[in-house]
């Protein structure tokens, strides 16, 4: 990798906005200055754009197993040239631990899948569902050697993928003192199955039967407990795709104390509400991802939330099944479960659409700041998660993954335009203005306009220093 000048941008970062120019050496800046010659360097110019740091999405899953021979239907492929189109240059997905297997061999075996298709750059989170001594025992090593400071518990699906609470206050006090930070998914499992078997046993079998049975009450009573379990345990903890007011209010209660608690949440639950399931027939699968979608309410503390430093981050959770069958071959689709709402495989896409929307929706319109756009998008991702300033910086030294954007284009939304293999938008027809014009990884251009210039394996694996720090 050569050098590259990229010329005359408006550079917003999260606490900066001004016009300059960019110099690349060896896929790093070398130099931001007002006015940097040109001989002989490949030139872009950025007049008119703004220049972001490249987007970082903290919460995906790419050709992910969901039980019986259920997949994610976007490949480490397809799902980061996807990410790279909507201005996203690194990802953190999860390596799951199955039950009889080590923590270390779930790592070696997604790196094993990601490194040969990884169009953008990635890191793992590690996934226990099988918390004993010898599992525990690797931790310090996966945080210390491998990189991995963040990890992933289930507070829900029950004889699947939760553990107790005894097991996560374990879990937390072993990965602490090394740096280490635990992420939960939130929900009270026992009592949502209890609902979910009420309702199949009463005949409701419809889609909107999932929200029904995943209430807001008990994501917020779960987020209630881990926070406290955290605060028993002494270390920071980070709640994942949050989408209830009950939860935000345990957040907001426990950061007022003085507690590390975090959270982040997606931009399905930011612009859409559960009137979606109302949809008639079973359309309304496609918005079946858990938590489900909430109403107005929850959706206004949310931006409040984003707006105040509440909620820290906002992540996409892209995790995407086809509607219809046999889409690329793939045969199990969301029509798993048209007749029985607890079968409908559980997640949504979105990885490509989070930059414009929250542009869109929060800058444009007036909910949060630009600077606060990139903190959300960019910045603060890579602060929590170890990668700061390597990624999340437009400085001397820091990668050059940068995204030029547009902010005054408008363009709609939609499945027949993305680069997912999913073959369906939350989004559909939705006309957003901002648009990602060209996108730089390390110095490199893989995205321009329409055209596509990154190839596999380009992206690389990132190690991650400790997780759970903010400023």
């Amino acid at each position: 990798m050569g050098k590259v000048l990229i010329k005359g941008g408006r550079i917003v970062t999260a606490v900066d906005d001004y016009v300059a120019d960019i110099l690349v050496d060896q896929g790093r800046i070398e130099a931001i200055a007002r006015e940097i010659p040109a001989a002989d360097v490949p030139t872009y110019d950025a007049t008119g754009l703004m220049v972001f740091p490249g987007g970082i999405d903290v919460h995906v899953h790419m050709e992910t197993p969901m039980g019986n021979d259920i997949y994610t239907c976007d490949t480490f492929e397809t799902g980061t040239k996807s990410a790279a189109f909507g201005g996203t240059t690194t990802i953190v997905d999860f390596a799951q631990q199955f039950h009889g297997e080590s923590p270390k061999a779930a790592l070696d075996r997604r790196l094993a899948a990601a490194e040969p298709q990884c169009h953008i750059d990635y890191g793992f989170h590690v996934i226990l569902t099988d918390v004993n001594s010898e599992s525990l025992a690797e931790l310090p090593d996966l945080i210390n050697q491998d990189g991995v400071s963040s990890f992933k518990l289930y507070m829900a699906y029950p004889g699947v993928l939760m553990v107790d609470d005894a097991d996560i206050y374990r879990t937390m006090r072993k990965v602490g003192t090394h740096g280490g930070m635990v992420n939960l998914h939130a929900e009270n499992g026992v009592v949502i199955q209890a609902l979910i078997e009420e309702a199949l046993e009463q005949g409701n079998t419809s889609p909107k039967y999932h929200m029904l049975t995943r209430p807001q009450l008990m994501e917020g009573e779960a987020t209630h407990r881990v926070i406290r379990i955290a605060e028993l345990a002494e270390v920071p903890v980070y709640i994942v795709h949050l989408s209830a007011e009950e939860a935000l209010e345990a957040v907001v209660e426990a950061r007022d104390r003085g507690i590390h608690a975090f959270a982040e949440t997606c931009p399905h639950y930011l612009f859409l509400t559960n009137e979606e399931y109302d949809r008639p027939g079973f359309d309304a699968a496609k918005f079946v991802m858990t938590p489900p979608l909430r109403d107005h309410k929850c959706q206004h503390a949310l931006w409040r939330g984003l707006k105040f430093d509440d909620l820290q981050l906002v992540a996409t959770d892209h995790c995407p099944f086809c509607f219809n069958e046999n889409r690329f071959g793939l045969l199990k689709s969301k029509q798993l479960g048209k007749d029985d709402f607890s079968k409908i495989p559980n997640g949504a896409p979105g990885v490509e659409f989070r930059l414009p929307l929250l542009y869109d929706g929060g800058v444009h319109g007036g909910r949060i700041t630009l600077n606060r756009f990139v903190q959300l998008t960019s910045t603060a991702p890579a602060k929590m998660f170890g990668m700061f300033p390597q990624k999340g910086a437009i400085a001397v030294g820091s990668d050059a993954d940068l995204v030029l954007f547009d902010p005054n284009e408008r363009h709609t939304l939609s499945a027949a335009t993305h680069h997912s293999n999913v073959d369906y938008s939350l989004f559909e027809g939705r006309e957003v203005q901002g648009k990602v014009k060209q996108v730089f990884l390390r110095g490199e251009l893989i995205v321009d306009g329409d055209e596509w210039h990154g190839h596999a394996g380009m992206g690389q694996y990132i190690k991650r220093s400790a997780s759970g720090r903010i400023l």
